[in-house]
């Protein structure tokens, strides 16, 4: 078996002895393993490639007769829906399931800077002088509702977190998932008005698709509590910039927590910067010393799965990106 694979510096940036070790013993005798460091590289090589590990071009992908199916090192793949892939029957495997729990706790991180006023006394770097006006500002979650925008991998980590913080979760996704004990409420997107306007908290735990591109538009915002939270640690184009802008300017939206942003990295001229109820994180949410290893174990596994004809893990639906 031909193993192509393409680093991904946030994620793997290369394969350690162990690494590979583990990905040809899962492979089978006589397998192999090529790194391609550079888009030439991948087009050099794509051609006798089986199996490949990473985000793969569409001029790759294009003169690659042989593969049998696709790990992305990433749990987004819209990087991947160009219609030559898309229409193919190759599989896509994702990190979906397996990134839940440094994206939530990234979500928490930054909502509690604002609730908490954290990050405005990091910014002061100084003793808070009005300290009785100051403390009048900050939240306390528990008893507050926390609305999560797609309850997958991520969307239950941050769900169960919320609910250990002691507050109330409502939650919408275009699935038939199973609702959880510590979900009051599961319904379908076209709940999502309803969601909007009972929530505090907003999180986005939903992937970039063409149906939440930009569903937090001026319309959404409109529908939310004038001192909620967003937070979004998924996809930033789902949250429309100029509205986002608008609402947190108007008094519409209490604040913003954001990791991902509707442009990366954001222009330092954008007003988003200068605002003391937004915090960006600047595409960090995603950060484990166990990402690498867990990515790795699951191409292991899968390489298994695959070799015994049985099904892969993390499979994404091309058709519905996600």
């Amino acid at each position: 078996m031909n193993i192509l694979m393409i680093p991904n510096p946030v994620v793997l940036g290369d394969l350690s002895d162990t690494h590979r070790q583990q990905i040809l013993e899962a492979a089978g005798p006589g397998s192999r393993i090529v790194v391609a460091r550079s888009p030439e590289d991948e087009i050099t090589h794509a051609p006798e490639a089986d199996v490949v590990l990473g985000q793969l071009r569409r001029e790759a992908f294009i003169v690659a007769p042989k593969i049998q199916w696709l790990q992305t090192l990433a749990a987004g793949v819209d990087m991947m829906m160009f219609p030559e892939f898309v229409n193919s029957n190759i599989p896509l495997v994702s990190e979906k399931g397996i990134v839940g729990n440094q994206l939530s706790e990234h979500a928490f991180a930054l909502l509690l800077a604002l609730t908490r006023g954290v990050a405005d006394i990091a910014r002061r770097r100084g003793w808070i002088e009005d300290r009785p006006a100051f403390r009048r500002h900050l939240w306390e979650l528990a008893g507050m509702t926390m609305g999560v925008v797609g309850l997958g991998g991520t969307g239950l980590a941050v769900a169960r977190r919320a609910d250990a913080f002691g507050m109330r979760v409502i939650a919408t996704d275009p699935e038939p998932v199973e609702q959880p004990p510590f979900v009051a409420k599961l319904w379908k997107t076209d709940r999502f008005p309803q969601l909007l306007e009972e929530s505090d908290v907003v999180t986005v735990c939903a992937p970039l698709t063409p149906e939440t591109n930009r569903m937090f538009n001026w319309d959404a915002f409109r529908r939310m509590r004038n001192h909620a939270i967003l937070v979004n640690v998924t996809r930033g184009e789902i949250v429309d910039e100029a509205a986002l802008i608008e609402a947190l300017q108007g008094g519409m939206i209490g604040g913003a927590a954001l990791d991902v942003t509707p442009r990366e990295p954001m222009p330092a001229d954008s007003p988003l910067w200068a605002m003391d109820n937004v915090l960006m994180a600047s595409h960090t949410a995603g950060a484990s010393p166990h990402r690498g290893n867990r990515s790795v174990e699951r191409f292991c596994d899968n390489l298994r799965r695959w070799r015994r004809g049985e099904p892969l893990q993390g499979v994404i639906d091309k058709h519905k990106g996600y």
